[in-house]
């Protein structure tokens, strides 16, 4: 199901009640200072049985993550920027992420910023998609399967007399050592005790663009030929060509 918002668009796997991918549009200059709030609501628009609603994040260690990040489509005139910041707080756009922060994780919200200023492209626009990659094997959770892990892909245009699409693609893992706890029991043990199912440290990746069309069944078009990251073949995890990030001096543009 395609929600439109104020500045980005949502497309909800309404089966899995999460989103599959999130659309932002970002204009740098006109971003506007609106406050927070925490005004988390469902949307009127969508069965209750068909997104994952406050109950999930009930009495556990679970955030509600923002795909899109709250800031990014706050921008234009006053009242629009303030219906913006609402709509980011949305349930269909908030995904299951483990609470505790670490550098990895700092690092995959600080992504959108430390783009814009190294794009500089026209009136500083920036596109950012972001989704969670839904697999059949995530484990379930107050009946939501939880993702292992989020992807984002951003493109801009470089700057100059003949300006090109540019594009580079991310993930974020937050699964459990998979070769030393086991999914199966996990489920059944977060079932009977009411505790989220493990999950283990962020892991920041750069990967191509490519890699995310084949983990996600998504089409990112013209995208793939604009990665600036050499493409590898196949999905793997910590696969070759694949590049862990620990800072932003990391990323490969």
């Amino acid at each position: 199901m395609e929600l439109d918002y104020t500045h980005f668009t949502v497309l909800l796997d309404t089966g899995r009640r999460l989103a599959a991918a999130t659309a932002v549009n970002i204009d740098g200059t006109s971003l506007v200072d609106v406050p927070r709030g925490d005004d988390w609501h469902l949307d009127s628009r969508v069965a209750e049985n068909e997104q994952a609603g406050p109950e999930l994040y009930r009495r556990n260690d679970l955030d509600r993550g923002h795909l899109v990040r709250r800031r990014d489509p706050v921008w234009g005139a006053p009242v629009e920027a303030a219906r913006a910041n609402r709509d980011t707080f949305a349930y269909t756009n908030a995904a299951p992420q483990a609470a505790q922060f670490n550098q990895s994780k700092e690092l995959w919200l600080g992504l959108e910023d430390y783009l814009l200023g190294y794009a500089d492209a026209t009136e500083q626009r920036l596109d950012v998609f972001t989704g969670s990659v839904l697999a059949d094997d995530d484990p379930v959770y107050r009946g939501i399967g939880i993702p292992r892990a989020f992807w984002k892909v951003a493109a801009w245009t470089t700057p100059g007399d003949a300006p090109t699409l540019a594009s580079t693609a991310y993930l974020l893992d937050q699964s459990p050592q998979l070769d030393e706890i086991d999914l199966t029991e996990a489920r059944l043990r977060a079932r009977s005790t009411d505790a989220p199912p493990p999950l283990g440290p962020f892991r920041t990746f750069q990967v191509p663009v490519r890699d995310l069309e084949e983990a996600t069944g998504l089409d990112f078009g013209g995208l793939v030929a604009a990665d600036r990251l050499e493409r590898v073949q196949g999905i793997r995890p910590r696969a070759e060509g694949w590049v862990p990030l620990e800072t932003f001096g990391d990323i490969r543009v």
